[in-house]
């Protein structure tokens, strides 16, 4: 500022119209300008100097700081380049891993499936087998129930045959007996008769009372009282012994009459437990063969899920 006004003093001197030297207020007021901003000047370098460094400060900052990016940058690359490295080695391993599961996979599920299908196999040819047993059993049992019934129809019939002909036998001892006592008792009518006729016929020859009881039949017909008696006693005894015999025929017959109604019944009962046992082999075999058809889906469905 000092040489800008000098110069222009100078120039005002030279080239121009003279000019009045300043006034001393002037050149004071100039003269503090000067120091003022010769003052502001120092303080401007100063802080001149203050940024420089400050910017040197900077500019070594910041080339420590490239310099540690670039480190960082290498760093961070070498640690990048180490976990992509250690990222495929392990993806490698992870794949070999997975290889390695999805062929023993393979190998569990083949043998999963061998496995499902041999006892699946063997299901069926049980289920085969027991259906043949149970067949063969049913047949066997419904063979022997047909002979037994067949046998029980062939002894029910004989023994109704035998009843009906035990009946027949008895209404023919009925009236033979009854023939027979009606005979005996016409007989002895009869020979009652003949023994009274004698008796009065001997009584009026004899000229005896009726009620007398002599020998004069012993003169007509050599029979005694005491023969007649006697013959009316084996009469009696023999009526007596068939009526006892008649019982005894009744009484068997009731007996085996009985016996005949208790074996009918018991073959009933038998027929019936015979039937129930045949029903029961029948809902048994429904059920095995429902549980063999269940077992055998639920075999499927298992191994369709697998």
């Amino acid at each position: 500022m000092a040489d800008s006004a000098s110069e222009s003093d100078s120039s005002s001197i030279d080239g121009g119209p003279i000019m009045m030297p300043p006034s001393p207020v002037t050149r004071e007021q100039l003269q503090k300008r000067i120091e003022s901003l010769q003052q502001q000047n120092r303080v401007l370098k100063v802080e001149l100097e203050t940024y420089k460094l400050r910017v040197k400060a900077l500019q070594e900052e910041n080339r420590g700081l490239r310099q540690a990016s670039v480190i960082i940058q290498a760093k961070a690359e070498q640690e990048e380049e180490f976990i992509s490295n250690t990222l495929l080695k392990k993806i490698q391993a992870l794949k070999k891993e997975k290889e390695t599961l999805a062929h023993h996979y393979e190998q569990e599920e083949e043998c999963l499936t061998n496995d499902l299908s041999r006892k699946l196999n063997q299901l069926r040819q049980e289920k085969c087998r027991l259906e043949q047993t149970l067949e063969q059993e049913q047949e066997c049992l419904v063979n022997k129930l047909m002979r037994k019934i067949e046998k029980l129809e062939a002894e029910t019939l004989a023994k109704q045959s035998n009843l009906e002909q035990l009946r027949r036998e008895k209404v023919e001892l009925e009236n033979t007996l009854e023939q027979e006592q009606e005979a005996l008792v016409n007989k002895l009518w009869k020979r009652m008769d003949k023994l009274e006729a004698e008796k009065r016929m001997l009584q009026i020859k004899l000229d005896q009372p009726v009620s007398d009881p002599a020998s004069p039949r012993e003169i007509s017909n050599g029979d005694t009282a005491a023969n007649l008696s006697t013959h009316i006693q084996t009469l009696r005894s023999e009526v007596a012994r068939l009526r006892n015999q008649l019982a005894i025929s009744q009484q068997e017959h009731t007996e085996k009459m009985q016996r005949y109604v208790n074996e009918e019944k018991n073959i009933r009962e038998e027929n019936l437990r015979l039937q129930r046992k045949l029903q029961l082999e029948v809902e048994r075999r429904e059920a095995l063969c429902r549980h063999l058809s269940e077992s055998e889906s639920r075999h499927k469905l298992g191994w369709f899920s697998t």
